[in-house]
């Protein structure tokens, strides 16, 4: 582990490299022209994604995503909220039986997960949700990080109940299991026609989204410490580490991401701390803007609903309930009770949007980078209306880096080791999201499964190296689309979630289901 973390470390070490004038211009047309012929082809299907409801600036697909987590909430009486405590005991290995099939602990399930979620978006997405919907957003953000948590406790169940197990010990889950198998089970048709759809999208959106971008922003934050070097670089460093990770299946990826997710975590928000800290008198002060926002938008752009959209936006995008990527990490844990893994999964909205998201909002609005009018007390706006003026102008990840320097003056080079551990987590697990899709559709096999890992080490340097914005924008496309596939399923197996949560409750309230001595 050691090996690895020092790996990904000396990329910030690198020396800028010389380039050619001619080969940089080069590039760069062949950056022009690859984003005009892909943005020409697949413009349709990213607007079509991202379209807004009519008369709003709302995407459908974040109410779709919204109003699925809410029906669950309600179908299963607030789960996350009756079984948090249980999903604790599951997460420490209370009720873990060694001898259960599966090749992960609920730990490691839950660290694999995470890595997958947690990243760039905590860190600039978040910003820039508070730069436009004002500190009102983080109520709305919290809100649908807590609703979504009821979405991943149902998607997760399904992937382990409906999962492949393999006499080798090893196993294969996730929606496209789920919806083939269950759909079946149901005699409902069309299963395997939106198993395969759902598939297809998930190996896009690994290859953009959870490759390509991570390998990309990576570059930009490292070359803002060392300066500008070829992104090529940083690409095949990246390409190599995540190689040497994944080769080794779930079991190597787990060990990985136990130790870095724990680490990246308690790095990022405890630099939170220390600002929080050194301004605990504001603290009170904070969170009174957060909910007077919530509801008034303090004259931000867009007012309240503007502070509802931009919350909703940036906990549909953080952690993906719903989308139905984390069940394929859950389902290779350790059990023969499908709904305990539905119960530590609920954890992840919780640490990923309800507690990291909101840490990087209130250091944002404490270190008070964004402009008040003194007059009035509410947000100044910047010259084009659109977002809340900030101290130097800063949005986006560098808002969120003026804001932790404001106090920490050294920050700069702990959020680029922070973007660095995010992207490299981010990429391990989107690689074995996209390997289960890829296998579903091609078999599974040695030979199957190494072909796609070399194909996603490519995309790393391509990722690093170009600039590819229409790329980009598909593959998030693509990510979302899985979410439109995911939950108009869940709909029709939800009842199935239920009888096994009846089941499983009236075991543990029996005394049946007991903790284990490890």
């Amino acid at each position: 582990m050691t090996r690895i973390y020092s790996m990904l470390l000396a990329v910030t070490a690198f020396l800028a490299v010389a380039v050619p004038a001619q080969a940089q211009e080069a590039a760069a047309s062949l950056d022009a022209r690859v984003n005009e012929a892909f943005s020409n082809a697949t413009g349709w299907f990213v607007n079509f994604i991202f379209m807004s409801i009519p008369g709003t600036n709302f995407p459908w697909i974040v109410m779709w995503l919204v109003i699925g987590a809410t029906v669950f909430t309600v179908y299963f009486a607030a789960v996350q909220f009756r079984f948090f405590g249980h999903a604790i005991g599951l997460v420490k290995g209370d009720y873990s039986d060694p001898n259960d099939a599966g090749e992960v602990s609920h730990f490691q399930a839950l660290a694999t997960a995470l890595s997958g979620t947690v990243g760039l978006g905590n860190i600039a997405g978040v910003a820039v949700a508070v730069g436009i919907g004002g500190p009102g957003a983080t109520f709305w953000m919290i809100l649908a990080g807590l609703l979504g948590m009821a979405s991943k406790f149902t998607e997760c169940t399904l992937g382990v109940k409906y999962r492949n197990e393999y006499p080798d010990g090893t196993v294969s889950g996730g929606p496209m299991y789920y919806i083939s198998k269950g759909f079946d089970e149901l005699g409902l048709p069309g299963g395997k026609i939106l198993a395969v759809l759902f598939s297809v999208f998930c190996i896009l959106g690994a290859l953009g989204g959870g490759n390509m971008f991570q390998a990309n922003q990576a570059h930009a934050q490292i070359t803002q410490i060392t300066g500008e070097f070829p992104g090529w670089i940083t690409g095949l460093v990246f390409a190599a580490v995540v190689f040497a990770v994944i080769v080794g299946g779930i079991k190597s990826i787990a060990k990985v991401t136990e130790k870095v997710v724990p680490f990246m975590g308690i790095l990022y928000v405890g630099a939170a701390f220390v600002v929080l800290i050194v301004n605990y008198n504001m603290i009170g002060w904070a969170f009174g803007q957060i909910f007077a926002g919530a509801f008034t938008g303090l004259g931000v752009a867009g007012g309240f609903v503007g502070a509802l959209i931009q919350g909703f936006k940036r906990a549909a995008f953080s952690n993906e309930a719903g989308v139905g990527s984390a069940a394929i990490a859950h389902s290779a844990v350790k059990t023969k009770e499908p709904i305990t893994e539905g119960f530590v999964s609920l954890l992840e909205p919780l640490i990923d949007t309800v507690v990291i998201c909101t840490m990087t909002a209130l250091v944002i609005i404490i270190s008070q980078q964004l402009i008040i009018d003194q007059a009035t007390g509410n947000y100044m706006l910047n010259e084009a209306g659109s977002a809340i003026a900030t101290v130097d102008g800063n949005s986006g990840v560098a808002l969120t880096s003026a804001a932790f320097g404001s106090a920490i003056s050294w920050f700069p080079f702990v959020l680029a080791i922070a973007v660095i551990l995010f992207a490299f987590s981010t990429m391990i697990s989107w690689s074995y999201y996209g390997l289960k899709a890829w296998t579903y559709l091609f078999g599974e096999g040695k030979t199957t499964e190494l072909v796609f890992k070399i194909i996603f080490c490519i995309f790393i340097v391509i990722g690093a190296a170009a600039s590819l914005g229409p790329v980009i924008d598909f593959s998030d496309a693509a990510i979302f689309a899985m979410a439109v596939v995911n939950i108009f399923c869940l709909y029709f197996l939800m009842k199935v979630v239920r009888k096994e949560l009846d089941s499983y409750s009236a075991r543990l309230k029996s005394g049946e289901i007991k903790k284990f001595t490890h």
